[in-house]
């Protein structure tokens, strides 16, 4: 499967989907819709889909398909990595297959969509992208929704992980004394002003307040990749000699080792990401991800994020601006 490049391999507008989803496209070569519709506060995602959704999709429950059960307080966070298994058979279920591009959407802030995309590219999906939008510029646009039930044939997508750079509460560490650590939440989360979710207020030492809302429009569609480069360059990442060599812009490096950032890559190995990203439970953080990737910045995710960082009271937390 040959995917397409750069920020055409990333996002997919709500007209070229329909014209990919037309059916003169052919079922064999269209994409596979997952509605990855879900708010922190609710109400379940599988409710808006019921209430209507793009014609073909399923639905992709965060908590349950794309990320693993939140145990007791412990490592791991609130939204810890899938199971390979079961990740596996959640995507056949849903008619994922290695060989047919996957889109991903939500309700339009490509939060919970960049999650899916980040997840899938993890599992060594190398087709995924993200409706740009989502479903509000899907019905903005007057395009069909349907609430009609999706018979899928199962898929035969294998989960095979490790093809997206991770990080560890170390690694986190290692990437804010070292490299770059962006915190993706809203700045008063990282200042230690508010905290609605998580036990404890503020933030990695080191970590650089990064609001990945910034990234977007007002309609929640990507802002344009001059914007993403003069904003990700103040913040001190920028393209450079870190991003893989002769892989097209957002191309994923290898992944570091559990604890710290990679900096001795094998030999003919790209460097790895020397710019990591987190959030509360790591799913607006994998939007930071998706935001980089979109001008050409490789970054690691800190999928524990916030939420794991805190669960050892011997880690250091940070304050202030």
């Amino acid at each position: 499967m040959n995917a397409p490049a750069g920020r055409d391999g990333l996002l997919i507008s709500v007209r070229a989907l329909a014209a990919e989803l037309a059916p003169v496209t052919g079922a064999a070569q269209a994409p596979v819709v997952l509605d990855a519709r879900w708010r922190l506060a609710g109400p379940p995602g599988i409710d808006s889909y019921q209430q209507g959704h793009l014609p073909g999709a399923v639905f992709a429950d965060l908590d349950r398909d794309l990320a693993g059960p939140p145990g007791p307080p412990g490592p791991g966070g609130r939204h810890p990595l899938p199971d390979p298994a079961a990740f596996q058979a959640a995507m056949r279920a849903a008619g994922v297959s290695r060989g047919r591009p996957v889109v991903v959407y939500d309700d339009g802030d490509g939060m919970a969509a960049a999650r899916g995309w980040w997840t899938l590219r993890y599992f060594g999906h190398a087709d995924v992208r993200v409706l740009d939008g989502g479903y509000r510029a899907w019905t903005e646009a007057g395009l069909p929704v349907t609430t009609d039930m999706t018979a899928t044939a199962p898929g035969d997508f294998t989960a095979e992980p490790g093809h997206m750079p991770v990080l560890d509460a170390a690694g986190a560490q290692a990437m804010a004394r070292d490299g770059l650590l962006l915190d993706a939440r809203a700045g008063e989360r990282y200042r230690g002003e508010a905290e609605h979710v998580d036990p404890v207020a503020g933030h990695i030492p080191g970590a650089v307040s990064a609001p990945t809302a910034r990234n977007a429009n007002p309609d929640g569609t990507f802002r344009d990749p001059a914007e993403l480069t003069a904003r990700f360059t103040t913040l001190g990442a920028a393209p450079g000699p870190t991003s893989p060599a002769g892989a097209p812009p957002g191309a994923p490096g290898p992944s570091p080792p559990a604890g710290a950032p990679a900096d001795t890559p094998g030999a003919g190995t790209p460097p790895a990401p020397l710019v990591g990203a987190y959030c509360g439970s790591g799913v607006t953080a994998a939007h930071e991800v998706l935001a980089l990737a979109l001008v050409g910045i490789p970054a690691a995710l800190y999928v524990g994020s916030w939420a794991d960082w805190i669960t050892d009271p011997a880690r250091p937390i940070a304050t202030g601006p």
